[in-house]
């Protein structure tokens, strides 16, 4: 056809053009912040907007780093999204494969009520939690927010790992414990590094839900020293002023943890963010 070679190339120039605007638009808040983080006080408003400073300094980094507290706040997020990623991954797992390969009484209803667990405003029951940590010292402390992590990602990460699990055909496990695996070590040694992908965007999404949670963080820490870092960027603000600088300087610091996350389960993610989505 004589028009066809025009409209394809049409589309495809048309299609690459959408994800550019796309790319560009989703990383701009991010090019904004390393602009603002590395932009002197001074330059800040005098200049107005500019796209990027004619003066650059890395004085804000330096300031974060030996003048305030970040370093801690910094520590305090990588111990709550690191352990709350781990445990929520290994509580999922073990439901999503018990929903996704078993059949047993009241298994409905437990669905339905993890299900009606998330559809509670955190506002709503911060009170009722602080009550109940409080007298057990749960306050004021990152194990504290770790268990409440834990527990309010679980049913989403369960759900999410019965997709992954099912997606995986009940014969190849059949077919080991004939050959005298016990169900466990199936599991072990045929299912779960065929879910590999799946926890992988598992701990991903967790860690990255833990790692900027504010309310719970804010609500039941009152100490510097168990202050997790979404918190102790608001330490920036004060009642006349905001530190925009440092904040942004902050921010940019606290990405890299995710990054290197996120870099070091790439191979799995994409796979993992797919598997569950599309079964045979």
């Amino acid at each position: 056809m004589k028009g066809s070679p025009f409209r394809k190339t049409a589309f495809w120039v048309f299609h690459y053009t959408v994800i550019g605007l796309y790319v560009v638009v989703a990383l701009f808040p991010l090019y904004w912040l390393l602009k603002v983080s590395v932009t002197p006080n001074n330059l800040l408003y005098s200049e107005g907007v500019r796209m990027w400073p004619s003066r650059m300094t890395f004085d804000h980094y330096l300031s974060v780093i030996h003048h305030t507290d970040f370093p801690l706040f910094f520590r305090n997020s990588v111990i709550v999204a690191a352990g709350t990623a781990v445990f929520t991954t290994l509580f999922a797992a073990g439901t999503g494969y018990a929903f996704s390969r078993f059949v047993f009484r009241g298994k409905f209803w437990l669905i339905g009520l993890m299900l009606v667990t998330q559809m509670f405003p955190l506002v709503m029951i911060i009170a009722p939690i602080f009550r109940m940590f409080a007298p057990l010292g749960l306050t004021n402390s990152l194990t504290g927010l770790i268990i409440i992590y834990t527990a309010f990602n679980v049913p989403f990460a369960a759900f999410l790992m019965q997709s992954f699990f099912d997606a995986v055909p009940r014969e190849l496990e059949e077919a080991a414990m004939i050959d005298g695996a016990t169900r466990f070590g199936a599991l072990r040694q045929i299912v779960l590094p065929l879910t590999m992908p799946g926890i992988a965007a598992t701990l991903g999404f967790i860690f990255t839900a833990a790692w900027s949670e504010l309310l719970f963080a804010l609500m039941l820490n009152s100490k510097q020293d168990t202050t997790t870092f979404p918190v102790g960027l608001l330490t920036f603000v004060s009642k006349f002023s905001v530190d925009f600088g440092q904040m942004m300087a902050a921010g940019v610091l606290a990405l890299i943890p995710v990054c290197i996350f996120f870099f070091i389960i790439q191979r799995h993610l994409v796979q993992g963010l797919t598997a569950g989505a599309v079964k045979g």
